[in-house]
């Protein structure tokens, strides 16, 4: 049993709240959150009471088709706390002991950015990047800005990252040492003609992290011959984009997914504890758990954030 302190909110928490995603009713969200244990059931000899944890989310069953392919992330039965299972936005979680990490000296704030960070970790996985590759990103939200640091490390060569919001887009050009490009949502043209001006033969690797469908259908258009398209935002579940076949085609195109992650939580704190990836930067909003809508309303319209998190730290 966790008594939790920090749970960041993000994007997919708005997707969950309007039923999407992967969501089921009636649901505690919350799916990025640490804190201290406090309860041990029967057996468990890892853990100490009043140990300082983050929690791995995911619950895979280990015995369907998946699973059995050592696949675990496409488990026919997967489970996931905040998500489809009790989360995070909560006084006290249960999790299994397996998915519980010690987080050392990390603060509960760097604690809550685990889970995305784990993620990002698992979007590099997928990209698979060969070094000296260029890259292009659009989106600068908090796992873009963490995935930007990783990029850089893996050995991006030429990074740019593209995003309409220009505090977010100076935090990510800065902790990723990466060239940048303003978006003008109004003007898509003006982004165009900058990125195709700086880079006319295009890019390796295209990443969408905004999860907007327009973004995302002009992705191709910047790829170079044998070029990979990284779909990592989550978008609507019914949106349809329209693709010329024939690009994919005649440039032998890739289009990979990357959707959550399963494994990856040791790496992500290993990243963040050596300082190869700044979380810190990226916390800009705080609430109490009885601002939840407040804090919910903030991530889906709200301006001037970067990351928000519910602070339970804070409730008397």
């Amino acid at each position: 049993m966790i008594k939790v302190a920090t749970c960041g909110v993000c994007k997919t928490d708005v997707h969950i709240h309007h039923g999407e995603f992967i969501s089921e009713f009636p649901l505690v969200p919350g799916h990025e959150f640490a804190g201290t244990v406090a309860a041990l059931g029967p057996g468990v000899s890892e853990l100490a009471l009043g140990t300082r944890v983050a929690v791995d989310n995911t619950v895979l069953c280990g015995h369907c088709y998946y699973c059995r392919k050592n696949q675990p992330l496409y488990c026919e039965n997967f489970y996931s706390l905040g998500c489809n299972g009790p989360g995070g936005f909560a006084e006290y979680v249960v999790a299994n002991h397996d998915k519980v990490f010690a987080i050392g000296d990390l603060s509960f704030e760097e604690a809550a950015m685990i889970e995305p960070t784990a993620c990002a970790v698992h979007g590099l996985d997928r990209i698979d990047l060969r070094p000296g590759a260029d890259v292009l990103m659009f989106g600068t939200g908090p796992t873009g800005i963490v995935l930007a640091q990783l990029l850089r490390h893996a050995g991006a060569l030429n990074l740019v990252l593209v995003a309409s919001d220009p505090k977010k887009l100076e935090m990510a050009g800065r902790l990723a040492e990466a060239d940048t490009v303003l978006m003008d949502r109004s003007n898509y043209g003006q982004h165009r003609q900058e990125i195709h001006r700086r880079y006319p033969r295009g890019f390796d690797v295209v990443i969408d992290a905004t999860g907007a469908i327009d973004i995302l259908q002009e992705c191709p258009d910047y790829a170079r011959f044998g070029g990979k398209i990284v779909v990592y935002g989550v978008t609507h579940e019914t949106d349809i984009m329209p693709i010329r076949p024939y690009d994919v085609f005649r440039k032998e195109l890739t289009i990979v997914g990357s959707f959550a992650q399963t494994h990856a939580f040791d790496r992500a704190i290993q990243f963040i504890q050596l300082g190869l990836v700044n979380v810190r930067d990226i916390v800009s909003h705080r609430f109490p758990l009885d601002r939840f809508q407040d804090a919910l309303d903030q991530v889906d319209h709200g301006q001037g954030h970067i990351k928000v998190i519910m602070d339970l730290q804070s409730q008397s």
